[in-house]
């Protein structure tokens, strides 16, 4: 895992050292911070969305096999597995607020 980590990072190192000269480049080409604020909330909320569709149904796989296993448990699993998932909504939701106010910058 940590040499993935390092892998990662001396990739990216490159990239961060010319990340002025690059925006002096968008900047000259006409991209302007209008296009990337609009880049950054459309990714963001795609992101977060991708992410908290997968973990919801990681969660609901888990919370039908316990009940599968455990037919007893099934009133304490279910809570659980509702607070769970609002939870994991709510983030998305923020996400959704965020990405609207980078728009209300744009």
């Amino acid at each position: 895992m940590r040499k993935a980590l390092g892998i990662i990072f001396a990739s990216l190192l490159p990239t961060l050292a010319f990340a002025e000269e690059a925006a002096v480049v968008a900047t000259e080409a006409g991209m302007g911070n209008g296009a990337a604020i609009g880049l950054a909330a459309g990714l963001g909320l795609a992101l977060a969305v991708f992410g908290g569709a997968i973990a919801q149904g990681k969660i609901c796989a888990a919370a039908m096999e316990g009940i599968a296993r455990n037919p007893n448990a099934q009133k304490n699993m279910f809570v659980s597995m509702i607070i769970g998932l609002v939870l994991i909504e709510s983030l998305v939701i923020y996400m959704l607020v965020v990405s609207f106010n980078l728009l209300g910058k744009f």
